[in-house]
């Protein structure tokens, strides 16, 4: 892709950075982990899926400038901060005030209707997340080597983030389904669904309170 721009060193940088901050317990994870021991292998799929495009979309807006504007835009990064954070303390609340006794297939509540919204769940959490065009703007460029191109290398780097969190969540999932069972009890739901509204309004408010530097 990049013939003779490729530094290992600075690619096998990237990848020991990126792992790290992948693993970091964050929204994303608490929202994987949640799909995969409450509603089941199909919804973690889905929600993994949605948080990563979104994460390759912002990798892609970052390559053709979006995210430096953001950076550099106080309103626009007010704008799409705030309704981020809306809809972190929206999920929260809901699961922390309201959370489910159980697990019941209502009418209408079929599996691939648990399917399509974690998927939307996940993509506008990190769709609505500034933070991460920031990140990608102040983080990726480190990694392009000289003589590359800032904004095709910037974004083959997201890709490869996109990736690994992707390796990620399948390990979550592989290792947190078979105790599904257990945590379909009713208490267990109970608590999984308000220990997860209190990560999803935690980051909320954290999200509110940051600035784009």
């Amino acid at each position: 892709m990049f013939p003779g721009m490729i530094d290992g060193t600075l690619l096998i940088a990237f990848i020991v950075a990126a792992t790290i901050l992948t693993v970091t317990p964050g929204v994303d994870t608490a929202m994987v982990l949640r799909a995969a021991t409450v509603e089941g292998r199909r919804p973690a799929v889905m929600a993994s899926a949605g948080i990563t495009l979104g994460c390759l979309i912002w990798g892609g807006a970052v390559s053709i400038g979006l995210g430096a504007m953001l950076k550099a835009s106080e309103l626009g990064y007010t704008i799409v901060k705030f309704a981020g954070a809306a809809y972190l303390l929206w999920l929260g609340a809901k699961l922390l005030l309201r959370p489910r006794a159980g697990l019941t297939f209502a009418p209408g509540d079929q599996p691939g209707r648990k399917g399509r919204d974690a998927f939307w769940r996940g993509l506008l959490t990190n769709l609505l997340n500034p933070k991460i065009g920031v990140f990608y703007i102040t983080f990726l460029p480190q990694f392009v080597p000289a003589g590359a191109s800032v904004a095709a290398y910037s974004f083959f780097l997201a890709a490869l983030h996109v990736l690994l969190t992707l390796l990620w969540f399948a390990l979550l999932i592989a290792a947190t389904v078979p105790l599904g069972r257990f945590l379909r009890q009713p208490k267990a739901v109970r608590g999984l669904d308000r220990l997860t509204g209190g990560v999803f309004v935690l980051f909320g408010l954290k999200l509110a309170t940051s600035s784009a530097r």
